[in-house]
């Protein structure tokens, strides 16, 4: 590793853990040991217990720079994969900045549940690609013949393109980013997977988040109208023109209004198999159907 050495003073991987601890438990932060741990790996771009077993290795000047306005970010309440600049999902690493959502781990299921029923070939579709989390994951584990990712924030999709560049050389199907709202980028396409996690909170609804979601991760990817359900139904009834006969359309929505999407998929008539499936807790958080086609 090209940013520490074996050695022992004060510039070692320890030190760094405990001058990182002490900014964070001067903001009142609680969970500072673990959470400065944790800081410094992810500046390292090493396991998360890294530093507990490896204290004596010295680091760089720029990782101690990093480090400390890492922790100075975090110190403000940014929440810890803004401040750091990546998050892990799946086997991958991404960048992110606040012109995307922080991926999130029940999120990896949905990409389980496509990788389950996509079979092999054609194309996938990722509406709402963010950082590109999902688009990538099924871009380094699926076999797909391409994969179309779309977002309406060109800020986005500049975050989603340089993880893209990141994760070339790990992607088995090249990834096409296109700029526009839900399926409008879309149109004339025949996709074998139509995939999203659109914005499903109402905007009522946003004084019950976490402060660390409501006052940090981009509102446009979190909000949707009709109370909460616009952008989901909207890519529902979109769905029939884009997908393939016996395409998949799959997508992640509020644990609140699980049974209203599933009733929005079954009133277009065109669907078959539809089912809800659960998250890592247990709760109602993705409702996938087959397309019967014409």
């Amino acid at each position: 590793m090209a940013d520490v050495a074996v050695g022992g003073g004060a510039g070692t991987v320890r030190a760094l853990v405990g001058e990182v601890r002490r900014r964070l438990e001067s903001s009142g932060m609680t969970g500072a040991r673990g959470e400065a741990r944790d800081l410094v790996a992810a500046v390292l771009g090493v396991p998360r217990l890294w530093p507990s077993a490896n204290g004596d290795a010295v680091v760089a000047a720029g990782v101690a720079t990093a480090a400390a306005d890492a922790a100075a970010r975090r110190a403000t309440g940014m929440p810890f994969a803004y401040a750091v600049g990546r998050a892990s999902f799946r086997h991958l690493t991404l960048e992110v900045d606040q012109r995307v959502l922080i991926p999130r781990q029940e999120t990896e299921v949905l990409v389980d549940l496509v990788l389950e029923r996509a079979g092999r070939g054609g194309t996938a579709i990722d509406i709402g690609t963010g950082s590109g989390a999902i688009a990538l994951a099924l871009a380094t584990e699926a076999r797909f013949d391409r994969i179309i990712a779309t977002d309406v924030a060109e800020g986005a999709l500049e975050v989603a393109r340089r993880n893209a560049e990141r994760l070339a050389a790990q992607s088995r199907c090249p990834v096409e980013f296109r700029q526009g709202s839900l399926l409008a980028p879309v149109r004339g396409e025949r996709a074998r997977v139509l995939v999203s996690n659109p914005p499903y909170i109402s905007h009522d609804e946003a004084g019950s988040l976490p402060a660390s979601v409501r006052d940090w991760e981009p509102a446009v990817a979190l909000f949707s109208g009709a109370g909460g359900l616009a952008a989901t139904v909207s890519i529902v009834r979109g769905a029939v023109d884009v997908l393939e006969a016996g395409g998949l359309l799959a997508l992640e929505v509020d644990v609140r209004r699980a049974a209203l999407v599933v009733e929005a998929v079954a009133a277009c008539g065109r669907f078959s198999d539809v089912r809800v499936a659960l998250d890592l807790t247990g709760r109602e958080r993705f409702v996938v159907a087959t397309f019967a086609g014409e």
